[in-house]
């Protein structure tokens, strides 16, 4: 006789989860994953592909720009929060300090779709 180990047969109709949830955090966040180096071309032709590639790719910058808008509101509510009705100076320096730091990532998002959708490259 024998003992079988594996009392539950393993389906293999699971999905597995095609990405980790770090990577997938850093994706829905920052956007420089969508865009090639044009400075790592080697020719014209690639360059221009890149180009065209990165130009194509501006039209997901205001999403990525709503996102990070959110994360502004919501950190200086949390400063607010934090000043206002608990006290915490702390604390509230804190929050109000990240929402200056994305509130920059929001002008450089801003200027970055300005560039790639409106200025004449050649």
């Amino acid at each position: 006789m024998t003992i079988d180990k594996q009392s539950h047969p393993v389906a293999d109709n699971d999905p597995a989860p095609e990405m980790p949830f770090r990577r997938l955090l850093y994706r829905f966040l920052f956007f420089d994953w969508l865009f090639r180096d044009v400075s790592a071309a080697r020719d014209r032709i690639e360059r221009h592909a890149a180009r065209q590639h990165n130009r194509k790719m501006s039209r997901y910058l205001p999403v990525y720009l709503r996102r990070w808008s959110f994360l502004t509101a919501f950190d200086f509510a949390l400063g607010i929060l934090f000043e206002k009705v608990l006290q915490a100076g702390i604390v509230s320096a804190w929050f109000f300090t990240w929402s200056c730091v994305t509130f920059t990532g929001m002008v450089v998002i801003t200027v970055a779709w300005l560039i790639l959708n409106h200025a004449r490259l050649s």
